[in-house]
């Protein structure tokens, strides 16, 4: 298949490069290459490349960023996909897009289903869903995957950020509040891969297994990783960060079990992979 992947450079992208490279034609972009927020460019584009499938990883994803940069929030997360979405359907190709888990309220303390009501808290949540509409308007062969809290080799995370600060820090405060999956952007970009030999479009839920709090993370990052820090919780009102974000965001992955897919593994097995690869680094 030739597969057109917009943020290849980033963290996600990375790992679309390193799972689909092998019997694929990829045709990589970054936002030097194909600024997605200019809607002839990627009609010419596309219409040039001819891709089957189009995957965007390409994204405003620094949450509270988006709280103060409403316009690049929108202009990428929302613009950007239905300038995508209108390239893939004269060119009847597959769009595969990635969203998140912030497209929620938050208020609940079960999963959430890929059809439950939506109510972003956050610019990020808002933009993001203003391009799912966006693609659901404009296109029938489309994948849209939520995902949550993501982590990889390629880029800044919450692991990695929680590591660096243990270098200079004997304690950490780290909120307890908020709950979701972990997911390890490798485990997602295989699954992507699984998912774009299909036609079972529509719109998925994809994490790895399991939840926790961003303190029981951290946590867990320090003793897998063997790094001696005091870790103190505190509330997300204490924290007190520019965007607010849902006390509660675990997606249920059913719909992806129901269409035949294995459920990725436990957030624990995957993040105890990751910290070794860091581990080897040093």
């Amino acid at each position: 298949m030739r597969i057109l992947i917009t943020g290849s450079n980033g963290m996600l992208g990375y790992d679309l490069i390193k799972v689909l490279q092998n019997g694929n034609v990829l045709i990589n972009t970054t936002s030097k290459t194909l600024d997605i927020t200019k809607k002839d460019d990627v009609l010419d584009f596309i219409k040039k490349e001819k891709p089957d499938i189009v995957i965007n990883s390409a994204a405003y994803t620094n949450v509270d960023g988006c709280e103060e940069n409403q316009d690049l929030a929108y202009a990428v997360n929302g613009e950007g996909v239905e300038n995508l979405a209108l390239a893939c359907r004269e060119v009847d190709c597959t769009l595969v897009h990635i969203s998140t888990d912030y497209v929620f309220k938050g208020d609940s303390n079960t999963p959430r289903l890929e059809d439950d009501e939506l109510g972003p808290m956050n610019v990020y949540g808002k933009s993001k869903l203003k391009g799912e509409n966006a693609i659901t308007d404009i296109l029938d062969k489309y994948f849209i995957v939520r995902t949550a809290w993501l982590y990889g080799y390629n880029g800044g995370n919450f692991p990695k950020t929680m590591l660096e600060l243990a270098k200079h820090h004997d304690t950490l405060t780290v909120v307890y509040d908020e709950v979701g999956s972990p997911t390890y952007t490798l485990d997602l970009a295989k699954a992507i891969s699984e998912l774009i030999k299909t036609d079972n479009y529509g719109i998925y839920h994809i994490t790895n297994s399991g939840s926790c709090s961003w303190f029981e993370f951290a946590k867990l990052i320090f003793e897998l990783a063997e790094v001696d820090v005091d870790v103190k919780p505190v509330t997300a009102n204490e924290f007190a960060s520019p965007a607010p974000r849902p006390s509660y965001s675990v997606l249920d992955n059913e719909k992806w079990v129901k269409n035949g897919f294995l459920p990725l593994r436990s957030y624990k097995e995957a993040i105890g992979d990751y910290i070794e690869i860091l581990k080897g680094e040093d």
